[in-house]
């Protein structure tokens, strides 16, 4: 993927009995010019979900919350509601546990996870829904009494999956007309939206760096024609000071005043389990030789619009 990973980050599988799953992860794809979307919306092959809102807190206030799920698509479809655990990987990605431990870097970050899996109730855990309807699904969290506590924030994800129809097999005309030895794969569309779902127990704590400010390239792939090209992009890591987790807009500005906006990426995170993630952020255009570049990090959760960090880079 291109661009800062902030929004979501959307994959497919095809997995080898001939079934096809994607998954969106809210909290890691690259955004750049758009404002902030009030929801996450997938299209897919008879799913169109949109999930609003795209981020869930819940403290001691406020222990109690909604979520909202759309079906958008032109079928009615069923939907699994579940909570999922995952982990947030030194360059954005987010990545299902069980994933993630596969590898060695990635079962030290699994390690550090503080899961809110046994935290947070759900309701319900199926719907299903005609299309251009919508339900509420409600969270509820289940704090400790302690008030003593080893962590300050923990986290799962709300998943809802589609569930595919029972009618995508074969008719029986079909498997009749199947010729020996010949093989025939049924292709099933599984779609899956994760939002994360933050517990806090103490106040927020939320500060943060930018370092290794570094000026490249990255391969764009046009709208119009479908060719890739190169483009200006700026790279940097975000490093998580405070205890809780971050949640922000990173912004780039250059021009000879440093008043015109080069780059732009919205809802980037930075979870508990990881000291710093890496972001690259594409640039609309090649900055000049002796250009000053400004980039901020403000903040997006618990106190909007504060200035989380701060950098400059004179490009050579």
């Amino acid at each position: 993927m291109l661009g800062g990973r902030g929004f979501g980050c959307f994959t497919w599988r095809r997995l080898s009995m001939g079934v096809a799953t994607a998954s969106l992860w809210a909290g890691s794809l690259w955004s750049q010019a758009a404002p902030s979307p009030p929801g996450i919306t997938i299209p897919s092959i008879g799913v169109n979900l949109n999930l609003t809102p795209r981020r869930v807190t819940l403290d001691r206030a406020t222990r109690t919350a909604s979520v909202f799920v759309f079906n958008q698509g032109d079928t009615t479809t069923s939907f699994d509601v579940t909570l999922v655990d995952r982990v947030m990987l030194p360059d954005g990605q987010i990545r299902a546990v069980d994933q993630a431990a596969a590898t060695p870097a990635g079962k030290t970050t699994v390690d550090l996870l503080r899961s809110a899996h046994d935290m947070v109730i759900v309701t319900p855990r199926r719907i299903t829904l005609a299309p251009g309807k919508g339900q509420m699904i409600r969270l509820r969290a289940m704090l400790p009494t302690a008030t003593g506590t080893s962590a300050p924030e923990f986290r799962t994800h709300l998943t809802v999956t589609n569930i595919p129809p029972p009618n995508t097999g074969l008719t029986a005309d079909q498997a009749a007309a199947v010729q020996s030895g010949q093989m025939v794969f049924n292709i099933r569309s599984a779609v899956a939206i994760s939002i994360p779902v933050i517990v806090r127990l103490a106040p927020i704590d939320a500060r943060a760096r930018l370092e290794s400010t570094r000026l490249g390239q990255t391969s764009l792939q046009l709208v119009t024609d479908g060719s890739p090209r190169k483009v200006s992009a700026l790279s940097f890591d975000i490093v998580r000071l405070g205890a809780s987790s971050l949640f922000g807009n990173v912004e780039i500005r250059g021009g000879a005043k440093g008043e015109e906006v080069l780059g732009l990426a919205r809802g980037v995170g930075v979870y508990p389990e990881i000291e710093r993630r890496s972001l690259q952020v594409v640039l609309k255009r090649a900055p000049r030789p002796g250009e000053k570049l400004i980039v901020t990090f403000t903040d997006d959760d618990g106190h909007p619009g504060n200035l989380l960090a701060r950098t400059s880079f004179e490009v050579s």
